[in-house]
């Protein structure tokens, strides 16, 4: 066959029509298989897309939703009694909240000139020309002022900087963690609103009487509390899988997961929110792990300006809200039943490729099952019509009808 040729079968056969053919073929074998793979197709949909996904509901994904956070605590630290305007930031709360764990700090700074900490790259020198005067280094603490000076009480020296003096890398103090503060408690209230369904919840059950009271003394638990938006930080750390002692060194960032899932085709009450607690910070880069930030408080002393510079450890936590409501709908119960209903046809094309293929007598079959109009004999020849086909196994041989001619 030429080329020319091929495509114009090609061509041809494009606009060929095809329609099916019914043919009963009594095989127990290959019943059993049908209908084994449509029981299977039918309870895979009732199941999985009606029950578990519940498919026959019209469902909301993207809820508007507000979060407001309190801490509450006391530590003791020396003689010095911190509460929560000392290790709280910010003091108005929203979805994200720290606590202060551990403080480096450094006294009495004030605008001068001092020498460079030693570790900053090309800060160590020996004579003036060894410091550029005007020089920024984006690694270190200040302006470079082109003279090498003493560094501090040490026998070497480092180029002279302008900055806030003493620099923090050499006269920071350390200060004792908060080992108390794995008592405090953060207060996580949230609302959420589903505005397809006008439906608005909130994740502290509603109590007239004792409402204020029962907040007071409660602290979540899953099983026993589960109504009381109040969490201990050593709650959170343990539910994170995270050592509370080991945060009080680093840092760290803790994800508090609010997941509402909600069947609006029950009682309302039945909308509740179940949390879960999620470190965020990466934990093997050890350069970046953790969780610090700094802050300064200011004073005047002799009408000069002094600071005290705190560089702090602590516990971020980050509220995170996830919502999903459904609610019974008869455009998706619709399209979802007509899809399961299409998807049982897969029975017939599985069945289908057994028969051709590992069957005995598939020859037979293949030749009964598919018909070319273009051997229909011409009207002049008599037509032959089956009035019924068969094919049943059970012996050796096939029992075929016999046509009957118009």
């Amino acid at each position: 066959m030429g080329l020319l040729e091929f495509i114009k079968d090609y061509f041809l056969g494009f606009w060929d029509y095809e329609t099916p053919k019914v043919m009963v073929v009594k095989n127990k074998k290959l019943g059993v298989i049908y209908r084994g793979v449509q029981f299977l197709v039918i309870t895979y949909f009732i199941w999985y897309v009606f029950i578990s996904q519940k498919a026959y509901q019209d469902s909301e994904t993207r809820p508007e939703s507000s979060v407001y956070t309190k801490m509450k605590g006391t530590a003791l630290q020396g003689d010095h009694v911190l509460d929560m305007v000392e290790y709280v930031r910010p003091l108005e709360g929203g979805d994200v909240i720290s606590t202060i764990l551990r403080r480096e700090v450094t006294h009495n700074q004030r605008q001068g000139t001092c020498a460079e900490h030693f570790t900053v790259p090309s800060a160590n020198c020996s004579k003036d020309a060894d410091c550029i005067s005007g020089e920024v280094n984006v690694d270190g603490n200040g302006q470079r002022t082109g003279r090498c000076v003493p560094y501090y009480n040490q026998t070497f020296k480092t180029c002279e900087i302008q900055t806030w003096c003493p620099i923090e890398d050499y006269a920071a103090i350390w200060e004792p963690a908060l080992a108390e503060a794995i008592n405090f408690t953060v207060y996580i209230k949230n609302a959420i609103h589903f505005p397809k369904f006008k439906v608005l919840r909130g994740n502290i059950k509603p109590n007239k009487r004792n409402g204020q009271k029962y907040l007071n003394k409660c602290h979540y638990n899953e099983k026993k509390q589960p109504y009381c938006p109040i969490f201990r930080l050593g709650y959170i750390a343990e539910q994170a899988r995270e050592k509370f002692s080991e945060l009080c060194r680093t840092g760290g960032v803790i994800g508090v997961f609010i997941n509402w899932k909600c069947d609006l085709d029950l009682d309302p009450s039945e909308c509740t929110p179940t949390y879960s607690f999620r470190r965020l910070d990466l934990r093997k880069n050890l350069p970046s792990s953790g969780y610090n930030f700094r802050f300064a408080k200011y004073y005047s002393k002799d009408g000069e300006e002094f600071r005290t510079l705190i560089k702090a450890f602590g516990i971020r936590l980050d509220v995170i809200v996830h919502g999903h409501a459904g609610r019974f709908s008869i455009i998706p119960t619709i399209i979802n039943t007509v899809t399961a209903m299409t998807s049982v046809g897969i029975c017939s094309i599985i069945c289908d490729w057994i028969m051709l293929t590992f069957i005995d007598k598939n020859d037979i079959y293949s030749d009964r099952k598919f018909d070319d109009d273009s051997k229909v004999p011409s009207p002049s020849q008599p037509l032959t019509v089956p009035i019924e086909f068969t094919i049943s196994y059970g012996s050796n041989h096939s029992d075929l009808s016999e046509g009957v001619a118009l």
